[in-house]
């Protein structure tokens, strides 16, 4: 049974349409499906959207649109929401250098779920997982979909240093980090695909919330060789549509 959609102020000029409690793929379709229907026909006085697990956060400019005026036309995009179409599927391929220094926790990941290094890798690459939402760093992907014999606790005590283009699990969840920060995901490989890229491209994100991700198993040499490509800024990542 579908939970009913709740309109909430956020503060003085924002408000949070919530979907939901949970992280489910239809509670994400219905927060997308609103994205999209604003991002498209778009409602004067609105300023920013944040989709997230199961939410979207509508930012806006009291001075221009009122809280009553933007929760009815809020109320009235709901209603449509059912015959609104979801946008192509798009699927980038991640490629991925797993294990050893490039993932230190690949073992003992498959220590914890009884199994190999290799069967935990080829879990990785069978699936397409979905990007709920950004944040937590500029451009760093929150994955969800994750299979059973994926999920792992994150660690007790965060690591400091987590170095850019790592690849871990939390839990349920999947991450990418896009620069050097601190973190708590077990950490299975690395990519050279630069996921947050300010000097180099005019979009400096990569990956945007509603796309999948497709991960590819490399080995040492593929790895240096799309390193210097994308170092050159001549690689570009694999996508498919529809």
């Amino acid at each position: 049974m579908m939970e009913k959609t709740r309109i909430l102020l956020a503060g003085d000029s924002a408000v949070s349409v919530q979907f939901g409690d949970a992280i489910d793929p239809e509670i994400y379709a219905r927060v997308r499906a609103l994205y999209e229907s604003l991002k498209g026909e778009k409602i004067p006085g609105v300023t920013e959207l944040i989709p997230t697990f199961r939410s979207l956060m509508v930012q806006y400019d009291p001075r221009q649109l009122g809280y009553e005026q933007l929760k009815g036309q809020l109320e009235a995009r709901l209603e449509k929401l059912g015959r609104a179409q979801q946008p192509p599927k798009k699927v980038i391929t991640i490629p991925v250098c797993f294990g050893g220094s490039w993932g230190e926790d690949l073992e003992e990941v498959a220590r914890y779920h009884d199994t190999t290094p290799e069967r935990i890798v080829e879990l990785f690459c069978s699936s397409e997982f979905l990007i709920y939402m950004l944040g937590f760093t500029p451009g760093y992907p929150y994955i969800g979909g994750v299979p059973r014999e994926l999920v792992t606790p994150r660690l007790d005590s965060p690591r400091l240093k987590v170095p850019a283009g790592t690849v871990g699990i939390g839990g349920e969840q999947l991450g990418i980090y896009p620069i050097e920060s601190p973190g708590g995901f077990r950490l299975v490989g690395n990519t050279p695909v630069r996921l947050y890229d300010p000097e180099n491209r005019q979009t400096p994100v990569l990956l945007e919330a509603g796309e999948y991700i497709r991960f590819t198993s490399i080995g040492p040499e593929e790895y240096e060789q799309i390193r210097r490509q994308v170092e050159e800024g001549s690689y570009r990542c694999q996508i498919r549509e529809g």
